[in-house]
């Protein structure tokens, strides 16, 4: 890249304090030379975009999305992982490649996602309106036409994988599919509950129905979900709306190998470790927002372990490319659990769908070349 920064027009949505955005064109820097410009042509609506949408905390104004995927335009120069043109995923985290975490082989325990809050990695912005910084997301911003976005978080995927398809591999589906594939060790035939059926969740059913897990139960309050949910995996649905779940698991199964707390909650957090048997592992998806919960201290005279859900344990480079080659071999139907499609005007719909229940995942779309 030479030393002359050129500032492009890109369309984005700007939350200018909780609950309101507008769509606007702001001006987007070039990227630094660890860095790449992205063409944004989906990304995904998160409960995180959500919380940060509706927060008091949330740094303003920012531009949110943190489940991207697009076509590389640029590069900076000292990026080899990615050329020009290339289909690529915008992993949700930051992170260095430097601390002892990085280079164990963990960066999703990089502190460099706390460390960047509404900044890029060096510390400065490439969004503005008329020459006053706007607030990045997760160094991301997706809900824009164009994003610039650290290597790290740049990870191919094959032509035959859609954008749309792409933007779930972002965040939410992967943490789903990593609970079962990294986190535990699911083996054949053995029991697995998963309590919350969203994107997180129905990533848990359809990884677990690819490790041919035995008695797959999904519970969830939606009907509609639990639906979706059984033509993707799993042998059991429990409506926790009209029904124990707890109860239920145990008279089917005396208590699962393992529970997958999606949502984070702390009444699905003590129902998943409830549902446990003796020996067995609860999995728990929390959020910076979920409150405390209560646990009966009683149940670890069962021998059981419970473990906290950082994205799945992703390694980016690693995770995604192979979750494309499951989804391209038919081993992972994400297909059906994609559930609405948004434009970026429509974006507070799709936060209102979110906010009450409706749908599994969705995304926002824009058009090529936008």
């Amino acid at each position: 890249m030479t030393d002359v920064i050129t500032m492009r027009d890109v369309t984005a949505a700007v939350v200018t304090e909780p609950g309101e955005f507008s769509i606007e064109s702001v001006s987007l820097a070039d990227p630094k030379p660890d860095e790449v410009l992205v063409d944004v042509r989906a990304t995904g609506v998160c409960h995180t975009d959500f919380h940060a949408y509706t927060s008091e905390d949330t740094d303003f104004p920012i531009v949110l999305g943190h489940e991207g995927a697009g076509v590389v335009t640029a590069v900076g120069d000292d990026v080899s992982t990615v050329d020009v043109g290339d289909r690529v995923v915008l992993w949700v985290l930051p992170s260095c490649g430097d601390c002892e975490y990085c280079r164990s082989g963990s960066p999703y325990l990089c502190q460099a996602r706390r460390d960047t809050r509404g900044q890029m990695m060096d510390g400065t912005h490439r969004l503005t309106r008329e020459g006053t910084p706007i607030n990045h997301f997760y160094a991301q911003s997706s809900f824009a036409s164009m994003a610039v976005v650290p290597s790290r978080q740049v990870v191919p995927i094959p032509d035959t994988v859609s954008f749309e398809i792409g933007a779930l591999l972002g965040c939410g589906v992967t943490t789903g599919l990593g609970a079962v594939t990294n986190i535990t060790d699911v083996g054949s035939g053995e029991t697995v509950a998963v309590f919350g059926c969203g994107g997180v969740g129905a990533g848990a059913i359809l990884a677990a129905d690819a490790v041919s897990a035995g008695m797959i139960i999904a519970v969830d309050l939606d009907s509609e979900t639990l639906t979706t949910m059984d033509e993707i995996g799993a042998t059991q649905t429990i409506n926790a709306s009209t029904a124990d779940p707890v109860a239920e698991i145990r008279e089917l199964t005396g208590g699962v190998d393992y529970a997958f707390e999606c949502i984070g909650t702390p009444q699905t957090v003590q129902q998943a470790i409830a549902s446990l048997g003796p020996g067995a592992t609860a999995v728990i998806t929390g959020t910076s927002s979920t409150p405390p919960a209560e646990i009966d201290l009683g149940q670890f005279t069962k021998g059981i372990t419970v473990t906290g859900n950082i994205v799945g344990f992703t390694q980016p480079s690693v995770d995604i490319p192979k979750y494309a080659r499951m989804y391209e071999n038919g081993d992972l139907d994400l297909d059906a659990i994609l559930t609405a499609r948004y434009e970026l005007h429509e974006l507070a719909d799709a936060f209102d769908a979110l906010a009450a229940g409706n749908g599994i995942r969705s995304v926002v779309r824009f058009d090529e070349g936008a």
